[in-house]
């Protein structure tokens, strides 16, 4: 497999990256004078005191903001409509995104749905959605406080609508934000656990964009990099989470991993992971690519040898010969880390529902398996579930 040699390359989002860079909300120009912030259910934000600097520095920036506070950890279509009819009441003219990738995926839909009438689903180009075309959102400020969608930096949304089971990540140019600033100082609170998810996500974003066969030479370069990085700093960050260097680093390489689904995109791993969240929405992102990613990549290994150990290569340091390399240093991380072993029985998951995930993957996010390395047959998916499953 090689990187197609016909490519462009256009990320239009304004990246300010670096401890303490937060202060800079004060001063850069803003493409509006009143915002929604839109954050988590959870309390982190307000408890640390995320959310008071972000309306301080808006404050003296001379925007004006209202907050809604109901995102879940996999995100729901309801909010977003609940929060767009918020956001136009209140003529708000554009959305900050502070937290993980829910809120910030969240943000860019409401950005679209202050925009546009209708309903969301309206504009889902897959499953059950009619694909209407997206003519104008309100622009975004995403303020990442975890490490690992890259949501920051590319222009992809995931929200599920949940009365269809239906998970589906969506996007387009006018969805990239107009500003992201990845502070590693805001992601010091992450507990070691939902460190180590969301940084393989991270990771996963990466791999699977490197032996994905729309890879070019610029995503190549982006993926290496965040894999190196993580595979080196990850575990760091995971035992230490108050190791600004470790913490920086991973915040990078997920940046750097968000530009690679920029660049190129995620294959099926990710389908399957939606397909499993979208009917059991207590199981994280993470959580559910670290299950399946060992039985999966296995699955390609002979398909893409020499990716496999070039990816070895960044990760160990050392020449690798044979594809399997990387799935040895994929679970020496995932031990690292303290998350090898993950079974999809721990979250709740039914032995017989895999086979309906087989097809709600394909049905809804079926154009990431057209990206895969070759075809995989529905039996080959079911056998990676049930691999996973134990």
């Amino acid at each position: 497999m090689t990187s197609n040699s016909i490519f462009s390359l256009h990320i239009p989002t304004r990246i300010l990256f670096g401890c303490g860079e937060i202060k800079k909300l004060a001063t850069e120009k803003m493409p509006g004078k009143k915002a929604m912030i839109v954050i988590s259910g959870g309390t982190s934000m307000k408890k640390y005191g995320y959310l008071d600097k972000v309306i301080n520095y808006l404050k003296e920036n001379n925007v004006e903001s209202i907050v809604f506070d109901k995102i879940l950890p996999n995100p729901i279509k309801q909010h977003v409509m609940e929060a767009a009819q918020l956001c136009r009441q209140e003529k708000c003219d554009m959305i900050v995104g502070l937290g993980g990738g829910s809120s910030i995926d969240s943000a860019k839909a409401i950005a679209i749905m202050a925009c546009n009438e209708g309903d969301y689903w309206d504009y889902i180009p897959s499953g059950s959605g009619k694909g209407y075309p997206v003519n104008k959102v309100l622009p975004v400020i995403a303020i990442p406080t975890t490490a690992g969608t890259g949501t920051e930096a590319d222009p992809w949304t995931v929200i599920t609508n949940e009365e269809l089971n239906e998970k589906i990540g969506f996007g387009s140019q006018l969805t990239y934000p107009y500003l992201s600033i990845i502070d590693p100082e805001l992601m010091i609170s992450i507990p070691p656990q939902l460190t180590a998810y969301q940084g393989f996500d991270a990771f996963f974003h990466a791999a699977e964009g490197f032996i994905a066969n729309c890879a070019t030479p610029v995503s190549d370069l982006y993926a290496i990099e965040a894999i190196r990085l993580l595979y080196k700093y990850l575990p760091v960050a995971v035992k230490d989470g108050r190791n600004l260097k470790a913490r920086a680093k991973v915040a990078w390489a997920s940046t750097l991993a968000g530009m690679v689904e920029s660049t190129s995109s995620c294959i099926s791993e990710h389908s399957m992971e939606h397909a499993m969240s979208a009917y059991y929405p207590q199981l994280p992102h993470g959580a559910g690519l670290i299950a399946i990613s060992e039985a999966y990549f296995e699955t390609f290994r002979n398909d893409c040898m020499k990716r496999y150990m070039k990816m070895s290569e960044a990760m160990v340091g050392l020449k690798s010969n044979r594809p399997s390399d990387f799935i040895d240093a994929l679970v020496r991380m995932q031990k690292e880390c303290g998350v090898y072993g993950i079974k999809l029985s721990d979250w709740g998951l039914k032995a017989e529902d895999l086979p309906k995930m087989v097809q709600n993957a394909r049905s809804t996010m079926g154009g990431l398996f057209t990206l895969d390395p070759r075809p995989l047959t529905d039996e080959e998916v079911l056998d990676i579930y049930q691999k996973s499953y134990k």
